[in-house]
């Protein structure tokens, strides 16, 4: 059978531990057999980003800009730990962090659902797509350990010289300063992909901050939301009968749990990374979550939402078998596949993205399946298959539609 062709690159974006050698499983199983597979290679593993004093991680981002779609494997964002196992030069930044500040956008998250798969929250009967800001907040933070005594200001100097100074705290002893930042139009972009992805999707869009501590911040924020609502949405969401409301963060965690789903929480960026990790494990499992970037230009990044599963990793290393769910970075892959198809005229790239994820969840519910899942599935009869037997029996179901 011929392979598929591709027209265009994707960015393939390599990445860390226990992931990245699921990448290469997936792709030598799932993908390699059954198309012609084009993408321009980054390895943002954390060494070859150490060798390149973290340039590889721009290039990437750019490159993305240039193809459009872009499929990245999780990494690693260095701690004083990793420092030394590592021998880094420094302790880079988010790799997730530098690409969203470099393409924008809005991170939308989205649980995947499976039959034999019950959310523990009993109540939640669709699935809660999670927006992210993509862009500032602690993710492009400056920061100062304090030793001593003194002041701490917040100085903005204007374009003219002017300056503007807060005092954030007088020090008696040690402490740590940061100082964050945001801009009108990321936080603009932000609201119009929520919205427009709510009308999209026809679903109700929440939003959530902590205007009333963060009175300019947050604040901030919450009135570009609402300015552009009502000015560019307000009619499309009543003519679709849809809604909007903003809450505050805490009331909106508060009001999810007893929610029954089928609606886009947006969040800010840190938020957005917390509330989507519980959100995707009360669904079943980090493992089972989409996670798409979609920038203002077009341009989409397609990830696991989940990290490089470092302890299984340890495991293989020392040849000990694993068993890793890799449906996530199976569904960044063909998210990624069927975007390349959709912007280049290939239905059947389309075509393939849907069978491999049918085949995924099909699997699973035949039974066979990750231990994560064996072990909270309602199934009768489950067979725990290690992370390779788990792909190849999704290969085997592929074969079979």
């Amino acid at each position: 059978m011929a392979k598929i062709q591709m027209k265009t690159p994707l960015v393939e974006m390599d990445g860390d531990e226990m992931t990245r050698i699921l990448w290469q499983m997936i792709k030598d199983e799932l993908l390699l057999p059954y198309i012609d597979l084009k993408t321009e290679y980054y390895d943002l593993g954390l060494e070859h980003r150490n060798e390149t004093d973290d340039q590889v991680t721009a290039d990437s981002a750019h490159a993305t800009l240039k193809y459009g779609v872009a499929v990245k494997c999780a990494t690693i964002t260095p701690n004083a730990a990793r420092m030394d196992e590592y021998h880094l030069k420094k302790m880079w930044k988010s790799p997730n962090g530098t690409i969203r500040s470099i393409l924008d956008g809005t991170v939308f998250r989205t649980p995947i659902l499976v039959k034999g798969i019950q959310p523990c929250v009993r109540n939640w009967e669709k699935p809660i797509t999670l927006a992210r800001h993509a862009y500032g907040d602690v993710y492009k933070n400056a920061e100062i350990r304090v030793e001593g005594p003194g002041r701490a200001e917040l100085v903005f100097t204007a374009a003219d010289g002017t300056q503007t100074r807060e005092l954030i705290h007088e020090f008696t002893g040690p402490g740590v300063l940061q100082g964050m930042h945001n801009t009108d139009k990321s936080i603009a972009s932000f609201a119009r992909a929520c919205f427009g992805y709510a009308v999209d999707t026809r679903q109700d869009l929440w939003f959530a901050t902590k205007d009333t501590i963060s009175k300019k911040y947050d604040h901030t924020f919450k009135d570009i939301f609402q300015e552009i609502f009502d000015r560019e949405y307000r009619e499309k969401f009543e003519e679709l009968g849809i809604e909007y409301f903003y809450t505050l963060i805490d009331d909106a965690v508060a009001r999810v749990m007893k929610a029954k789903g089928g609606f886009i929480w947006a969040c800010k960026n840190y938020d957005g990374d917390v509330m989507s990790d519980m959100v995707s494990s009360a669904f079943g499992s980090l493992a089972m979550m989409t996670s798409v970037l979609v920038s203002p230009a077009g341009v989409y990044e397609y990830e696991a939402a989940h990290g490089t599963v470092q302890r299984h990793y340890y495991k293989h290393l020392k040849g000990e078998e694993t068993s890793t769910n890799s449906v996530a970075t199976i569904f960044a892959w063909t998210g990624a596949l069927r975007k390349r198809g959709e912007l280049d005229g290939l239905p059947e790239l389309c075509s393939f993205a849907d069978k491999l994820e049918k085949a995924t969840l099909s699997t699973i519910e035949s039974g066979q399946m990750t231990k994560d899942l064996a072990l909270i599935t309602t199934l009768p009869k489950v067979k725990t298959l290690n992370s390779r037997e788990f792909i190849r029996a999704i290969r085997a179901t592929l074969e079979t539609l």
